[in-house]
């Protein structure tokens, strides 16, 4: 077997020694994975700077933007007829407009990039039959599901271009969540090819198995609880922390009627939960950590589970500075992503855990000849 030679650190816990061709097979999946890591920062980057509803069209074969005054004026007319033009930015110029204008093209444009990223190598494999079957149709599915988060995207964007100058917030933790479960299902393709190239020593600890599956889920909770805040500007009140107001509980958070509202439009409890959750989720991490202490698990396993509790409360450390700073930009950006790398952690650290059910055969690739 052909290894890696100097892969450091991040290769050493991902397991990155693999021959040809399960590596090239990893190493474009991790490629694809990180180009929807970018599209998740130029996403939270668009939602921030308040740039999503510059472009009211969707034109999905659509490639170039703008390339002259005149195309610029139409755009720019479009705009000026969306509720955010008319009840925020009515100053704005073209000028002003071509300055949100293009954060939420690069966006789009980068959504498209991603789909060739993933449909012309899959393209060539096929043709080539060097995946079989089973792989095929999972990386299919990784293709149909790149294509409705598109769908998902203008979904999204088209809340935001009728009454009020916002998108939803269901649809916003839709959007997001869905990108982090896109990112999450090519994480764990890219770590079965590198398990079919390289096996590693497999645990049998169903217990703590049992317990690392339940953190990906748990961060994808509290994602979808900071999509909900950061839908409807929770951000940017009770900015203190432990306390809310001086109190352990918003004084208004159950101000709505009937009463599961308050979970998903009252900005004081969708804040207030979002706190609670992502502390729950430190003490679940923390409780793996502490469980996975004296259990035989592999170096691997054991790197992974001391970086997600060194993560976890980086995290934590992110958000409460988020909260108490009032949203600037560059941290709520960075929080952003380290709950994506807090994801990532969960899954590698679930995947190094899992119990040895499956046999090597199941994972190997069908390679043809070379011709």
């Amino acid at each position: 077997m052909a290894r890696l030679a100097s892969a450091g650190p991040l290769a050493y816990i991902l397991g990155m020694s693999s021959p040809a061709p399960h590596r090239m097979i990893a190493t474009w999946l991790m490629v694809c994975a990180l180009m929807v890591a970018v599209m998740v920062m130029l996403g939270g980057a668009t939602r921030l700077t308040e740039s999503g509803l510059s472009m009211v069209h969707w034109e999905p074969l659509t490639v170039l933007p703008p390339l002259n005054e005149m195309e610029w004026g139409t755009a720019f007319t479009d705009y000026q007829a969306s509720p955010e033009f008319t009840k925020k930015n009515s100053w704005m110029t073209v000028e002003d407009f071509k300055s949100i204008y293009w954060l939420e093209y690069l966006h789009r444009l980068w959504g498209r990039a991603i789909g060739f990223a993933v449909a012309l190598p899959l393209l060539w494999l096929v043709a080539r039959r060097a995946i079989d079957r089973p792989l095929a149709g999972k990386l299919g599915v990784l293709l149909v599901l790149g294509g409705l988060q598109g769908v998902l995207g203008w979904y999204m964007v088209a809340s935001g271009l009728v009454d009020r100058p916002d998108v939803s917030q269901y649809r916003l933790a839709a959007h997001l969540v869905s990108a982090f479960v896109l990112y999450g299902f090519i994480v764990w393709l890219a770590l079965d090819q590198l398990e079919a190239a390289r096996p590693q020593q497999r645990m049998n600890d169903p217990a703590m198995a049992r317990l690392a599956l339940f953190i990906p889920p748990a961060v994808l909770l509290v994602v979808a609880a900071g999509a909900f805040v950061a839908g409807l500007d929770a951000g940017k009140i009770y900015n203190t922390f432990p306390l809310m107001d001086g109190q352990l509980t918003p004084p208004d958070g159950l101000a709505l009627s009937p009463w599961y509202l308050n979970l998903f439009e009252n900005i004081a409890t969708v804040q207030f939960q979002h706190r609670i959750l992502a502390i729950s989720l430190v003490g679940l991490i923390a409780a793996a950590w502490f469980y996975g202490r004296n259990r035989a698990l592999t170096a691997r396993a054991h790197a992974l589970r001391h970086a997600l509790m060194v993560m976890a409360l980086i995290q934590a450390v992110l958000g409460i500075s988020t909260l108490v700073m009032v949203v600037p930009l560059g941290l709520a950006l960075t929080h952003q992503m380290g709950a994506l790398v807090l994801f990532t952690l969960s899954i590698c650290f679930a995947y190094a855990v899992r119990p040895a059910a499956r046999t090597q055969e199941s994972l190997n690739l069908s390679i043809s000849p070379a011709e």
